[in-house]
């Protein structure tokens, strides 16, 4: 007899159930977790062996492993540890897993970049190529030095540079990648592809050097990260590192604006020790580099005055940096500084850049009519020049952007390049118009205010009044193209930001029908053709969850779409307004199918368009029984031990603590016609097992009915993963269109201990 979840353990997932299923009042409910405890070595050693256990169904050996680079708050009540795949004790550049834990230390999921050598993706996609032979010991033996990939590095990037930090080169193993087609696209034309009609799959490994330059030359600096061939000293790759953009305080942009300062024996300083603590300033500082040369800027010291009335609220006009139109640009900084922390903290409850509340500081007036501002993650800080073809960088936008740099640095850590480096810069121009709209609003509250920002980078800085980028039409700036093509991984990171910029901007304000406006898609074709946002404050929401708690280092934009969809879903529910308006957002950059607003969403997916959303599976939630289904069909119950996703059913495979295998089985069809197959499932795990060992087990199988093609295992789950509440699953099945298929879900139960598999709502939604 199937043991009953204990009443409490019953409540909680009732209560998650509910949360996932029933829109949330944005205001009620703090997002993120205040700042986590760093884990023991000991703690991080368990969970690296809970990993490796997890590995273990897949056969990996001892070859394999984890290293742990960085933990910060995932949602309330759970922590994120970020741990690099290892091969052979080397890192996988962009391999990597996001691990969910929660207060009692369980994983309650992982989402994972899988580019190591030797391992099978989790889903077996037809038509794709074989992933590449393990390297041969030859091949992971290096044949040049550290510093000899350094001085090439050096010579490629900057041979007269001067170093402001001492270079680093880190021998790895980096996968080349190559962009595939899948089956159903083979044909397209390439103006016509879909994001989700191509894949990023590994085409070779090369034993590498990464060389992180940090120099400076002729008064600009010149961050860069090279991938050096540790073999044959040729460079494989090469990137830009530096994140820019080309009391009472009289701001230049915002006229008397609240400023946090400090008493001193003196007078003031503007050090905010109720933001932020530790750091090199032990809170929020604006520092005075007076000119301090670009080439090796000195933060100097903080501002001080004899008052705690700042600033003149002019354009600095290139006298002494401590007067009072020197203090201008401070406060500028000051009061962007204090409502980029506010935003986070206040809406999310995130705190800081780290989410663990470290101060940071910013320096102004660097260099001489210096036309930049950047964020440097070697110190977690920010420097603000006086401008010359623009007038001073501290607008709050630009501030809000460069420290939306310091969040992802310490989240996802988005690889800067490519479309990777598209989302790096894209999340920093969301976080500045976000943070811009908080602040024009009095800079209080618990929500994101629905209008206040202009949905464009860096006007007050334009001389001319011409922003820097356009959020809603990107191609405005004649460079950012308005929607993803094969081509987009090939611009700099600041023209390839902007479509995710314009989804955003869809995803809050909607659309317009009209093709002459610059608010249109021509990718959106259901209905209605102008598609309805869900507001400032859910669109950040749902962005900044998917960021922090999903996103790896190596996302794209397909995979940013999923991941901000999971996110959707897990906060307002699967078939939620908000959910299909992220489908519906995606959709009009090209990166997914459209889906109707009222008949629509639940789970999108495929390339391009058109026809209605049709239902393929037989009873998917089991609200009729058995009907559709074949297998233990005895699983499927309404035992109050449970409580179902949605309705009063659901199937409870395992749960027995003895040996027993329970499968559960359909056979669906997919049209030959479909542009879209997307599979998805809601499943709650729990577990009495105690050790880090597999022994009880979950997996999902699609195989051509009669037996007439291989098996895939779209996943296994395992009592390694128990997660409160249930956590929504969804796999893309395109490449079995035109076919007859079997969905299977098959557990198996070792001699003792129990784990339940809870299983609802299961969707395949064709298009």
């Amino acid at each position: 007899m199937k043991p009953h979840t204990p009443l409490i353990a019953a409540s909680l997932a009732l209560a998650l159930a509910f949360a996932l299923t029933a829109p949330v009042a944005a205001d009620a409910v703090q997002l993120m977790s205040a700042p986590v405890t760093i884990a023991t070595p000991q703690e991080n050693a368990n969970l690296v062996a809970r990993l490796t256990a997890l590995d273990g169904r897949q056969g990996l050996t001892n070859d394999y492993s984890f290293r742990i680079s960085s933990q910060h708050p995932g949602v309330v009540g759970q922590k994120i540890t970020r741990a690099q795949h290892t091969y052979k004790g080397l890192r996988v550049l962009g391999s990597e897993s996001v691990v969910v834990t929660n207060a009692a230390g369980d994983i309650v999921s992982v989402s994972v970049a899988d580019r190591r050598p030797g391992v099978e993706p989790q889903a077996s996609t037809p038509g794709m190529p074989l992933p590449p032979a393990l390297p041969a010991p030859a091949d992971l033996t290096p044949a040049i030095s550290a510093d000899d990939a350094i001085r090439v590095a050096v010579q490629a990037i900057a041979p007269g540079g001067t170093h402001r930090w001492p270079p680093s080169a880190e021998l790895l193993i980096y996968p080349v990648m190559k962009t595939v087609r899948a089956a159903s696209a083979a044909t397209k034309p390439e103006e016509q592809l879909n994001a989700l009609d191509v894949q990023e799959v590994v085409d070779r490994y090369a034993l590498a050097y990464l060389v992180q330059l940090r120099m400076a030359l002729n008064g600009k600096v010149i961050y860069y990260d090279v991938v050096v061939d540790a073999l044959s000293g040729a460079i494989i790759a090469q990137w830009p590192a530096l994140k820019t953009v080309i009391g009472s305080g009289n701001s230049q942009y915002n006229g008397v604006v609240p400023i946090s300062t400090s008493a001193t024996a003196g007078g003031f300083q503007m050090l905010d020790s109720a933001r932020g603590t530790g750091g090199q300033f032990g809170g929020m500082a604006i520092t005075n580099a007076n000119h301090s040369s670009p080439n090796n800027p000195n933060p100097g010291s903080i501002y001080t005055n004899s008052s705690n009335t700042w600033g003149d609220g002019k354009q600095y006009s290139g006298g002494s940096t401590t007067d009072a139109n020197g203090q201008t640009a401070a406060v500028n900084a000051l009061w962007g500084l204090m409502n980029t922390y506010d935003t986070n903290r206040n809406v999310l409850g995130w705190q800081s850049l780290d989410g663990n509340n470290t101060a940071t500081y910013i320096a102004a007036h660097v260099g001489t009519a210096y036309d930049n501002a950047f964020y440097d993650d070697s110190c977690h800080c920010m420097y603000i020049g006086d401008g010359n073809s623009f007038t001073s960088l501290g607008a709050i936008d630009v501030i809000g952007h460069e420290m939306s740099h310091g969040v992802t640095a310490a989240t996802a850590d988005l690889i800067y390049s490519g479309e990777s480096g598209g989302l790096n810069e894209s999340n920093s121009d969301i976080g500045g118009e976000m943070v811009e709209a908080y602040a024009r609003a009095g800079g209080t509250g618990a929500v994101v205010p629905a209008s206040g920002n202009d949905w464009m980078m860096g006007t007050e800085i334009s001389k001319s009044g011409e922003p820097l980028r356009w959020m809603y039409k990107p191609h405005k700036d004649g460079s950012s193209p308005d929607a993803w093509s094969t081509s987009l991984k090939n611009l700099d990171v600041h023209y390839s930001s902007g479509p995710n910029n314009r989804m955003f901007y869809f995803l809050s304000q909607g659309s317009k029908a009209d093709p002459a406006s610059d608010y249109y898609s021509a990718f959106l074709t259901r209905t209605p053709a102008a598609m309805t946002g869900i507001g400032n404050d859910k669109a950040y929401r749902i962005w900044f969850k998917a960021l922090t708690t999903k996103f790896t280092s190596a996302t794209n934009y397909a995979d940013a779409r999923n991941k901000v969809l999971q996110a959707a879903q897990e906060l307002y529910g699967a078939s939620s307004k908000e959910a299909i308006a992220v489908q519906r957002a995606y959709a009009a950059i090209n990166v997914g199918a459209d889906v109707d607003e009222q008949a629509g969403g639940g789970g999108g997916g495929g390339g391009g368009g058109g026809g209605d959303a049709v239902e393929q599976v037989r009873n998917g939630g089991f609200e009729s029984g058995a009907t559709g289904w074949s297998g233990s069909i005895g699983v499927i119950t309404a035992n109050s031990a449970h409580a179902p996703y949605e309705g009063t059913r659901y199937a409870w495979l395992g749960g027995n603590g003895r040996r027993s295998t329970e499968t559960l089985t359909q056979q669906v069809q997919i049209p030959a016609t479909a542009s879209s197959a997307q599979l998805s499932f809601a499943l709650h795990i729990d577990t009495a097992e105690t050790k880090n060992t597999v022994y009880d087990t979950m997996t999902v199988t699609v195989a051509p009915a009669g037996g007439s093609g291989a098996t895939a295992t779209l996943a296994t789950y395992t009592n390694l993963t128990p997660a409160a509440g249930y956590q929504l699953r969804s796999f893309d099945l395109l490449p079995y269109k035109g076919q007859t298929v079997t969905l299977s879900f098959s557990m198996r139960e070792d001699r003792s201990k129990q784990t339940s598999f809870v299983l609802d709502k299961v969707s395949l939604l064709t298009k």
